[in-house]
């Protein structure tokens, strides 16, 4: 009986203490971590020399310190301050205050950004709703309670990205244990995970990121609520969450962070109609958009331009496919086109918001699809000059690599672009002849007819 007691108070302390953190931090000098001087952008260490020289406290945080930790070459070093956002502002004349719901400072220098936050705090601090606001769901309409070093990494999202690094002794300060979790490959969250998750679903998204970017596990109180809550994500702006799907599949880890995604069920909110049919086990999507993911993990590596019109055309490629089929099969395949596209267009921008300039771009991939097949006459070689031909080509040869058969499609081009002029000539001159559709006659009127 007593041994039972004592159990459950452990578990009870367990639970109750599991989102205690200490008033301390714990110091980690020089000698025993890996972040050099010289792996930091020399525009971060002047933000935070300045800031420093000024009397406020400034330290390195987030990304940047994790991924030097972890033997990276971080490109975005961001600091955090004691300085409010208008006193920063005053330091740098290069600075500009952006935000509402969560002031920063970007500090311009060239085509560098350093972004600046002040410390934040609980928001049991707040002394009126300009500083702090919520929803009634919980999330979180403006985050602007000034705290201290202690309170900003409590309010942070994961503990790997609350490890902050000052150039006073060149230490690192942990005071949610982030760099045990670095060390076990994990992504916990600050807190409890559901009340986060509520004041930002977006965390949601970071979560999944983050395990996809760095090969880690998500910690399993911090997953236990993903897919529960995954909803949520209805309440975000469709602006933002567009700029998410950026992150997630343009930062060089696209093909780990779909199979995350797909995990923990987060593509249904961003992607309605492409994870039905991933869902039904459509073979020819699933493999078309593997290879897309990895064609762009691979291009990022290699420091190649990525378009996101393209991974849209492919994520979306599956749903047009369902359109097409309810179109009337009487109507020109031109017409048919036009208005599948539209259907699966406007219903993804229920969810997210696509820039004009990249649907444009999708939509000529598509058009194209269609227009690859016509190459009679003059047609390829018109063809071969539309400024989207080259995306066209690669996606059709993507499709015949999942299997789907285009009738040797992707060969003929590819054989077409590389041969001279009289070769491309045998070429047209051996494609089948198709009958012309006769062009119907004009009825005269019966006015002009009897005139």
């Amino acid at each position: 009986m007593f041994t039972r007691v004592i159990r459950s108070i452990n578990s009870l302390f367990k639970s109750s203490s599991q989102y205690v953190y200490p008033q301390e931090a714990k110091i980690i000098p020089r000698d025993q971590h890996s972040i050099s001087r010289k792996r930091i952008s020399r525009s971060a260490i002047k933000v935070m020399k300045v800031l420093n020289e000024a009397g406020f406290e400034a330290y390195l945080v987030g990304g940047g310190v994790r991924d030097t930790l972890l033997g990276g070459n971080p490109k975005d070093f961001d600091v955090a301050t004691n300085a409010t956002p208008e006193q920063v502002r005053k330091l740098f004349r290069s600075a500009r205050i952006i935000g509402r719901r969560f002031k920063i400072v970007h500090v311009r220098f060239g085509r560098e950004i350093i972004e600046v936050t002040t410390f934040r705090a609980n928001h049991d601090s707040a002394s009126n709703s300009a500083e702090s606001r919520q929803s009634k769901e919980g999330m979180l309409l403006r985050d602007n309670v000034f705290g201290d070093l202690r309170s900003d990494a409590l309010r942070r999202d994961f503990t790997v990205n609350a490890l902050y690094y000052s150039l006073d002794g060149f230490s690192i300060h942990d005071y949610t244990n982030g760099v045990s979790d670095l060390d076990n490959k994990l992504i916990r969250m600050i807190g409890d995970p559901k009340t986060r998750y509520q004041e930002d679903p977006v965390r949601l998204l970071r979560a999944a990121r983050f395990a996809a970017k760095l090969s880690f596990d998500i910690e399993q109180h911090t997953a236990a609520p993903i897919k529960q809550m995954a909803p949520l994500l209805e309440n975000i702006s469709s602006a933002r969450l567009f700029d998410e799907c950026l992150k997630l599949f343009l930062g060089g880890n696209a093909q780990a962070t779909l199979d995350k995604l797909r995990e923990y069920e987060l593509l249904a909110p961003l992607f309605p109609a492409t994870s039905a049919r991933l869902d039904r086990n459509e073979g020819f999507d699933q493999a078309l958009l593997k290879l897309v993911m990895q064609n762009t993990d691979r291009r990022l590596a290699n420091e190649q331009r990525v378009t996101p019109a393209f991974i849209l055309a492919a994520l979306l490629w599956g749903p047009l496919q369902d359109a097409l089929a309810q179109q009337d099969p009487k109507n020109p395949p031109a017409m048919r086109m036009h208005k599948a596209a539209q259907k699966v267009i406007d219903a993804q921008l229920k969810h997210t918001a696509i820039p004009k300039r990249f649907l444009i771009t999708m939509r000529e991939i598509w058009d194209l699809q269609g227009r690859l097949p016509l190459r009679s006459g003059k047609r390829a070689v018109r063809l071969m000059e539309h400024q989207r031909f080259r995306a066209a080509y690669d996606f059709l040869l993507l499709r015949e690599q999942t299997g789907e058969d285009c009738q040797g499609l992707g060969k003929w081009w590819t054989e077409f672009q590389d041969a001279d002029e009289s070769k491309q000539e045998e070429m047209l001159a051996a494609l089948p002849k198709g009958k012309r559709p006769r062009r119907k006659r004009r009825k005269s009127n019966s006015k002009e007819a009897s005139s």
